[in-house]
Formats: structure tokens, C-alpha cells, sequence
């Protein structure tokens, strides 16, 4: 638990544990969040390791090698898990870092913790296979495992000088949408290796592609680039209003989203630039575009820019 001690705040040894495992969690399995978060200072970015290190162990139930009815318990087991954090039940010495450290994030923060319920539904839809016929399909389940995301973020985050909350979750919700897609366009390869389709059939039949992406060629007679082109403005629109968030936050959470999805959007830039790309190899931003990135944050340049605009585009 935290403590006040002589008006400064302590962290049981324990906990102060549960965190360092989660960072280690966090900076090993998944470098551009880790390189957004570290421009936090150390409770939030305790609290959004804590949030990572659950997401991960549910992502990575979702992508391993178990059979379906094994992965549905395993995922109901981190739900129960889940339910005994939200009624305060995991003492600070629980064997389970994940959960003393999430459980004192929850102490800590207004965490919305049903977005990891829906993180949990967005992975079982995984788990079952299913596609998606349109967009509005797709984005149902872009909320689930990324929108939800950006709330529970929201709620380490805060919003800073009177600004609506609720309007500011929206705008989180948004942004972890176009995040989700850019993510999805960069792993089309990987995840059609994987037996995974996840761009709308009604797009992929739309540009010849229905018959999936199995090699580092397009399909035969498809418009692959005219794809790509097509979810790349749709990711964009995403993100114009997803950065209105920016300004709605305090300096050093601002800089922190800033990173995140700028890095996210300069993948898209790269994507848009050389579409084929993502069926060559994974797409990745170099160490000192991330730095760059990270400057842009730490100035309020994103923020200020979208500040400015009434679309909210930066």
C-alpha cells in the first residue's frame, strides 16, 4: 500500500518490487511505449507499466500456441483475476507482481478497470477467429483492445485545467483507435501467417485483395497500394481528432501521449510512402526519429499545433 510518511509518499518494499517487475515487463516487451512512459513521472509511470504488464499477459494468452478452450479458461482465470482487484482483495504480498502492483494503481488512480473487461472480450474475439465485415465491425473490436486502453490511460493521466473529462475519454478512445489500425496495416503479413485477417472484407474485396497476404507480393490484380492508401486516410482522420487530446492533458502526460502516437504516426507516414513495405518486413521508426518525437512532446509542439487548429489536425 502507499503511505503518507512525514508528508511525503512511501511504497511498501513489496510493491516497490511489483512495480520494477512490471517496468521490466514493459521496457522488454514493448520499447515504443516504454519510450512514451518514461517521460512520466514515477507514479504514472509506475501505474502505466502496472496496465501494460496485465495487457501483455492477456495479449499473449491470445497469441500462443494453447487450443481455443484452453486459452478461454486461461483468459475467464485473468477476469476472476481482475474482479479480486477491483474488490480490493490482493494484499501487498500476493505472489502475483501483476496484481499488487495493479491493485495499487487502482488505489492511486481512477483506473476504469471494465476496460480491461473489454481488453479480455477483444482477445477472446481473437480467440474465436472471428473477421469483420466493415469498419464499424472492425472498430468495435479496435475499442476493446486499444480505445479501452487509452481510457485506462486517461485515468492515470488526468486532465488538467477544468477540461471535460468525458469528452477527453472520447478523444483517448479515438486516438487508441488509430494506433490499433496503424498496427494493423504494419502486421497484415505477420497476421495472415497467423491465420488472422483484420481489415474489413468489405475494403480488402473492394481493391482485389480477399485473397489475403501470404507472400511479399500483393495479391495477383489487386490494388494493394490503393488499399493501403484508403485505410491510411482513415487512420489519419483517427488521429486528427484522437490528438485533440493534447491539449486537455498536463505538460509531462501530453509529452508522453505525444511520443506514443507520434511514433505511431510516422509508421503510418512510412506505410503511406512505400505500401509494400509492410509485406516486405515489419516497418519500424529508427532510435533517433523516436528522440525526435520525444523533443516534440517534451516541447508541446503537437499540443500547441493542435491547440490551434479546429479540426484538431497537428
Amino acid at each position: 500500500m502507499s503511505r503518507t510518511v512525514n508528508g511525503s509518499a512511501h511504497t511498501s518494499g513489496p510493491v516497490l518490487a511489483a512495480y520494477r517487475y512490471c517496468e521490466a515487463v514493459t521496457g522488454h516487451e514493448a520499447r515504443n511505449f516504454a519510450y512514451g512512459i518514461r517521460l512520466l513521472p514515477a507514479p504514472k509511470r509506475q501505474a502505466m507499466s502496472a496496465l501494460y504488464a496485465f495487457s501483455r499477459r492477456v495479449d499473449d494468452i491470445g497469441d500462443g500456441e494453447l487450443p481455443p478452450q484452453e486459452k478461454a479458461e486461461r483468459l475467464d482465470g485473468t477476469r476472476a483475476l481482475l474482479t479480486r482487484v477491483r474488490a480490493g482483495e490482493v494484499a501487498e504480498d500476493d505472489t502475483d507482481p501483476v496484481a499488487v502492483a495493479l491493485a495499487d494503481s487502482a488505489r492511486r488512480f481512477p483506473l476504469p478497470l471494465e476496460g480491461l473487461d473489454e481488453l479480455i472480450d477483444g482477445v477472446l474475439m481473437d480467440v474465436r477467429g472471428e473477421t469483420y465485415e466493415t469498419w464499424d465491425d472492425l472498430a468495435v473490436y479496435c475499442r476493446c483492445v486499444a480505445g479501452a486502453i487509452g481510457r485506462l490511460s486517461l485515468g492515470v493521466f488526468g486532465t488538467a485545467n477544468g477540461h471535460d473529462h468525458a469528452r477527453a475519454a472520447e478523444y483517448a478512445d479515438t486516438l487508441g483507435l488509430a494506433l490499433q489500425l496503424t498496427n494493423i496495416l504494419r502486421d497484415v503479413r505477420e497476421d495472415a501467417a497467423n491465420g488472422r485477417t483484420y481489415l474489413p472484407a468489405q475494403d480488402l474485396a473492394k481493391f482485389g485483395c480477399a485473397a489475403g497476404f501470404h507472400s511479399d507480393t500483393a495479391p495477383p490484380g489487386s490494388d494493394f497500394p490503393g488499399l493501403v492508401e484508403f485505410e491510411v486516410r482513415r487512420a489519419r482522420a483517427l488521429f486528427a481528432t484522437g490528438y485533440r487530446l493534447l491539449p486537455m492533458l498536463d505538460r509531462r502526460s501530453g509529452a508522453c501521449v505525444s511520443a506514443m502516437a507520434g511514433i505511431y504516426r510516422r509508421l503510418l507516414d512510412r506505410i503511406a510512402a512505400d505500401p509494400g513495405a509492410v509485406l516486405r518486413g515489419r516497418v519500424s521508426l529508427p532510435g533517433r526519429q523516436k528522440a525526435y518525437v520525444a523533443v516534440r512532446g517534451l516541447a508541446g509542439l503537437d499540443a500547441r499545433s493542435t491547440a490551434r487548429s479546429p479540426r484538431g489536425d497537428a
